[in-house]
Formats: C-alpha cells, sequence, structure tokens
C-alpha cells in the first residue's frame, strides 16, 4: 500500500556565484517517513533543507507541500505552513530568554494594546519545553547561562512549537550527548505515529541506518541514487557519497600507547564551579591524551579553563613550567584550542576564511614597524586551503557562507598554520563527513609523530578508544577513571566509568 506524498522537489537548482550548490534536484518525502539526506561537506545538504524551511530561495524548480504549490517566503512563512528546522549551529538569539526564542517573531500572541505579557509568555514557553521533555528549562532563563546542549534543546521546542508536518533535523544529533539525542529520537517516534515526517541529516551513518527509512544521497549538488530498506547500508552510503569504495577502517591500527614521559602540560588543583573541584592532570610529549565522559560531566569547561578561555577559581596550568592564564599566554605559549561551540567560540563568523586562518599567526608574520605583509598571509590561507581541501571561492570568501564541515576545516587551519606543539580538541570531528574525518585522524597521527601532543575531548567513545593513547574519564566533576590503550577495550569498559 502506497503512503500519500507530504514533499516533493522537482528540478531544484542553487548557485552562489559560480558555485553550483544544487543541480536539478528531484526529492519526494512521504507522510510517516524519516528520509535521511547525507553527502560530503559542500554536497549541499544544507543548503537544499534551508531552501524548504524558507531560510533561502530556490534559483528554479518547484516544490509542492500536501499537494499544494509551496514556495515559502521565509522560515516563518514555512512554519505557517508545517515545516519546522533546526539547525546545524547555535540558532538561538543571544541576550535574551528562552521563552523570547521560542516564541521569536511571534510574540504578537501574547501582545495586548501594545503591552507584552511576559506571563503567558513563559508559561507558553514552559509548555512547549514539557512536551518535548525539557521541565529543567524554564521560559524566563536568559538562553546565555544555558550550556551548547541546552540552546539546542530551545531550538527544538522552538521548532516543535509549531507542531509541524515535516521537521528538518540539520546535523543536530552531532552537537548533542545522549540525553539531547535520545530526545530527538523520540520526538521523531512522536512525528510517525501522527503520520507527519522527518527530513534528517547526519554525517554519523551508523545514526542513519537505525533511524531512517529511505536516503537520498547528494554529491557535488547532484542527487545521485536514493536507497531503500534493505539497500540502506553503511557501505552503499559511503560509495555513493564519495563516488567510489572505501575500505578499511579510520581509528589507529596500533595499540601502543606509551608516551616519552615528558610532561608537556600540567594542570594542578584546577576549579570551576559547578563543574569541578580541584581536578590535576599531566600531558605528555607526543600523546594524544582522551577524555571523555557525559555532556554535563564537565569536561568541556575543562578544556576552556586548560586553555585560559574562562579562569580558574583554584590552582594553575603550566605549560613547560609557564603558568598559562589566558588565551593570549597560551596561544603566545604555542598552544592551540578547538571548541564544540565552533561558530560562538572557535571562529569569527562574519570575516574571511584569510583573517581566521591567519589570526594565531599574525605576531609571527609582522616584520619592521609591525607591518604584516599581505603577500605572507595570503600565502599561508592558500596553503591551507590546499592542505585541507576547504570548498570555497577563494580566500576572501566570508566564512559564513561555507558548509559546517568546511567552516571546521577552517578552525583546524588556523591551527596549523601556526606554531603550536599542544592541541586541545574539544569534540573536533562534529559535523564532518566520513572523507573528511578519516583525514582528520591521520592529521592527528602525523601530530603525534612531529611529537606534539593532543587532548581530545569527545562524547564519541569509539573515537575515544580508537585514538588515545591514554583515557581519562569525568564523573561528577571529577576522573573517575584512567585506562591506557589496549587491544580489549570496550565501550562497556568506558560506560560503566561515566554513568
Amino acid at each position: 500500500m502506497s503512503r500519500s506524498i507530504l514533499l516533493t522537489a522537482r528540478g531544484i537548482c542553487k548557485a552562489f556565484g559560480p558555485t553550483r550548490a544544487l543541480i536539478d534536484v528531484d526529492i519526494e518525502i512521504a507522510r510517516g517517513e524519516v528520509r535521511g539526506l547525507i553527502g560530503e561537506n559542500g554536497s549541499g545538504k544544507s543548503t537544499f533543507s534551508s531552501i524548504v524551511a524558507g531560510a533561502q530561495k530556490a534559483d528554479s524548480g518547484t516544490f509542492t507541500l500536501n499537494g499544494q504549490a509551496y514556495m515559502p517566503k521565509n522560515m516563518a512563512d514555512a512554519q505557517s505552513r508545517g515545516v519546522s528546522m533546526v539547525i546545524q549551529e547555535t540558532g538561538v538569539i543571544p541576550r535574551i530568554t528562552v521563552s523570547a526564542n521560542i516564541f521569536a517573531g511571534r510574540l504578537e500572541k501574547f501582545t495586548k494594546a501594545g503591552f507584552l505579557s511576559r506571563k503567558k509568555l513563559n508559561m507558553a514557553a514552559n509548555s512547549a519545553l514539557d512536551a518535548i521533555g525539557a521541565p529543567e528549562i524554564r521560559g524566563e532563563m536568559p538562553v546565555d547561562m544555558l550550556n551548547f546542549e541546552d540552546r539546542k534543546i530551545v531550538e527544538i521546542a522552538r521548532a516543535m512549537s509549531t507542531d509541524p508536518d515535516l521537521l528538518i533535523i540539520d546535523e543536530t544529533t552531532t552537537a548533542l550527548a545522549a540525553k539531547g539525542r535520545n530526545l530527538i529520537y523520540k520526538l521523531m517516534k512522536k512525528m510517525l505515529d501522527e503520520g507527519k515526517s522527518v527530513l534528517f541529516i547526519s554525517h554519523d551513518l551508523d545514526e542513519l541506518l537505525e533511524v531512517c527509512h529511505t536516503v537520498t544521497v547528494l554529491r557535488d549538488g547532484i542527487a545521485v541514487d536514493t536507497l531503500n530498506d534493505i539497500d540502506v547500508t553503511v557501505d552503499n552510503m559511503r560509495r555513493l557519497m564519495v563516488g567510489r569504495e572505501m575500505e578499511g577502517h579510520f581509528y589507529r591500527e596500533d595499540f601502543d600507547g606509551s608516551n616519552s614521559g615528558e610532561v608537556v602540560l600540567e594542570a594542578q588543583r584546577l576549579t570551576l564551579r559547578p563543574y569541578f573541584k580541584n581536578l590535576g592532570l599531566k600531558l605528555h610529549k607526543g600523546e594524544i591524551l582522551g577524555i571523555g565522559g557525559l555532556a554535563d560531566c564537565g569536561m568541556h569547561e575543562l578544556g576552556k579553563v586548560l586553555f585560559g578561555f574562562q579562569p580558574s577559581l583554584t590552582g594553575k596550568t603550566l605549560k613547560n613550567g609557564k603558568v598559562i592564564d589566558s588565551c593570549y599566554t597560551a596561544v603566545k605559549n604555542k598552544m592551540a584550542y578547538v571548541s564544540k561551540d565552533r561558530d560562538r567560540e572557535s571562529i569569527i563568523i562574519n570575516s574571511t576564511i584569510q583573517s581566521n586562518i591567519t589570526l594565531p599567526s599574525l605576531q609571527s608574520l609582522r616584520r619592521v614597524l609591525g607591518f604584516i605583509s599581505p603577500g605572507a598571509e595570503k600565502a599561508i590561507t592558500d596553503a591551507q586551503i590546499k592542505f585541507m581541501r576547504i570548498k570555497c571561492r577563494n580566500g576572501r570568501q566570508p566564512v559564513n557562507e561555507l558548509s559546517g564541515g568546511n567552516k571546521q576545516k577552517v578552525v583546524f587551519s588556523k591551527w596549523m598554520g601556526s606554531v603550536a606543539d599542544i592541541f586541545i580538541l574539544d569534540c573536533p570531528t562534529r559535523g564532518i563527513d566520513i572523507g573528511v574525518k578519516a583525514d582528520m585522524y591521520k592529521l592527528m597521527m602525523d601530530l603525534k609523530r612531529q611529537g606534539k601532543s593532543i587532548i581530545m575531548i569527545s562524547e564519541e567513545l569509539v573515537e575515544l578508544i580508537g585514538m588515545s593513547d591514554r583515557i581519562l574519564l569525568m564523573k561528577d566533576g571529577h576522573f573517575s577513571h584512567e585506562t591506557m590503550r589496549n587491544e580489549s577495550l570496550t565501550d562497556h569498559d568506558i560506560i560503566r566509568h561515566i554513568i
């Protein structure tokens, strides 16, 4: 028995200057279906989904929604017609409350005679948060006081508050730990039970295999194939994404977790309330030190303190005997930091690729009278664009025009172009496709072979096991277990120390 079609896209095209992002894309999404949309970074996934959600306009082509012509003027128009989207990066509006974020653009519902009823607004927001299973977040809270994951949950509440027929999830699950992912999976099941649909974008092929009925593959802006039922396999998805067979695995094949014994970074009695107290660790030369745990265990905040991004209430961080008490001293002492919250903390989103890549290197590029050679800046930028295979027009292109994966490449590039010898990487492969993920792991191993040291903070257990020489597990603000790299280590061995 055939299912009724909710959304039809025919001949959708979109170009950004000379770059053709979408080329005659045809897709049909049935009611009661989770449609996966995959492809390498820059393949057109986010462009297509943003057009459906009203954030961008197609250059040509047609849509129908519930059998009616559909081409939304903006995201508010799309929401009013039953299409909501949770974007890949942070989509909350800073410096306002949670409730104002949830009902942004719809505040007239709570306004009478020109006055906004904050009580009614907060009550409606709380109802929306309760409905998705997030009662710990309240409408009157300032959104800036929330962590990265809870801000994403606010975005989910905003999307679901319109009771959509089609929910678009663009790489959101890669930003969430177990709590947030389970919340989304429950909402997806509820929508399917009600005969609604989900367009699901993810780089996690195992996740796609678990939740999707069908998967459409984009490559260089073209919909190359749609896999159904038994044809939805990891091998088929990989092959169609990259246009070739991909063999082997991404992680290290050796099980030698030894190091030089030379301590290059030491944390002594670090405290950041309410996350951790009197925490200490040592990082050795040429070591990949993995730090794992649940999202709220304090590991992400620890990375910020180690880099001087946030001050510790007690203790200190020492690099080769020198105190690291700010980001400035960290960079001056050849340290690098990649934040989980990329757009807010790792790149200048409205600046150019070149400005971002050369930022940590400006001091070393200075010549007489502080002059910085434009040619030297361009040379560093061009080298990194080529080395990291960043899909862009040139180094003068604004970062906010790039796909999520190419933004992450820019983040890595700025540190590769510097002279850093210690790298603090917080969820470094979030939002990166399988081909680039493999390249990132190879890059980490190259850094290790050069005698450089890495602290890798990750919520992905297989990544911790696959790449770390040594793993520190955090629970309730302290290190609950330490384990060395070994062939028999499994995710079950880790889970019992973090839950």
